[in-house]
């Protein structure tokens, strides 16, 4: 059994030894001193986190909720493509819902249980403890660089995800892949250009896609009012009030405005020296004002989404205000 003292020793380590990535690498750790015992020691009482065989992470919060944990994906996608990939002869790049935490596309419920990596060929496909290998066709020109890894461009890693998901899944990777950039006649012609599984959706989810949802919220949030046939909303319209001018998430004609509250988004809108609570109060304010220009507003969160409601609550005030049947 080690001894207490080397325990504590790493236990205390105020900077462990990372690499380029920030990934903690066993043998960087093996060279300090520190035993593999102490290293697993460590693990179990939550002072490390093993992403990947000999590859370990400080446990963070910035790893929690749904975008943490596409954080924490690309973490051990560099970790395997730098393990193991990188052996190859030709590294394979890393692609679908991977590649899209590469590219910070945040998800809707993301297939992150593996790394995902493209063969570039239409057979050879398998599902390993670590890795899933797609059988997949790849155009030179769908691969790019990321961090010295290669990936998917946005634009195919879009299609990709869109292709596997549903209609809902689908609207988030466009949205939020024109968010950062993506190409959207880039993404039709690759949609275009192949046969496969899921198109008809991932078309339709292409045809509706906006650059101007901010969030994965907002993005469910517009797929289940398109599934359930409400007036599509115009995305992030500008308000004058009484201080100044507001953007809104979503409005009907000005006169229903709706607001996605994910808890994510008061720290978006922290300014310097500001604490959530003064976020919390200053949207108040805000939302006080878009209210004397004699708007509706309905606001919802994470849970509306989930338990599908959030048609429930937009409908009866478009019917009252005359916008929907």
């Amino acid at each position: 059994m080690e001894p207490n003292g080397r325990l504590l020793r790493l236990i205390a380590m105020i900077a462990y030894p990372t690499d380029s990535y920030g990934l903690i690498r066993r043998s960087a750790l093996l060279e300090t001193g520190v035993s593999d015992n102490q290293i697993a020691q460590a693990i179990r009482r939550g002072l490390l986190l093993r992403v990947y065989p000999g590859s370990l992470v400080v446990p963070s919060t910035d790893f929690d909720g749904a975008e943490g944990a596409q954080r924490l994906h690309r973490m051990t996608a560099i970790a395997v493509a730098t393990s193991e990939l990188s052996t190859a002869t030709s590294p394979l790049p890393l692609c679908h819902a991977t590649a899209a935490a590469f590219h910070g596309i945040p998800l809707l419920k993301p297939d992150i249980s593996r790394v995902h990596v493209a063969s570039g060929g239409t057979s050879g496909g398998a599902v390993h403890r670590y890795r899933h290998l797609h059988a997949t066709p790849l155009d030179p020109a769908e691969v790019t660089v990321v961090d010295g890894i290669a990936v998917t461009t946005v634009e195919r890693t879009a299609v990709d995800v869109a292709t596997r998901g549903v209609f809902a899944q689908a609207l988030t990777a466009f949205d939020q892949a024109m968010r950062v950039g993506g190409d959207i006649e880039m993404m039709r012609d690759i949609l275009e250009s192949r046969r496969r599984v899921g198109v008809r959706v991932a078309r339709r989810a292409l045809s509706l896609a906006s650059g101007l949802s901010q969030s994965v919220g907002e993005s469910w949030s517009r797929a289940q009012m398109i599934e359930a046939g409400l007036p599509v909303p115009r995305l992030q319209h500008r308000f004058q009030c009484s201080s100044g001018y507001y953007d809104t998430d979503f409005d009907w004609d000005e006169a229903l405005i709706g607001e996605f509250d994910g808890l994510h988004k008061y720290g978006r809108l922290l300014r310097p020296g500001e604490t959530a609570a003064d976020a919390v109060v200053r949207e108040k304010l805000r939302e006080d004002e878009l209210r004397a220009t004699d708007a509706l507003v309905v606001r919802w969160v994470w849970a509306h989404l989930e338990s599908r409601s959030v048609v429930d609550l937009i409908k009866p005030r478009l019917k009252r205000l005359g916008l929907c049947a």
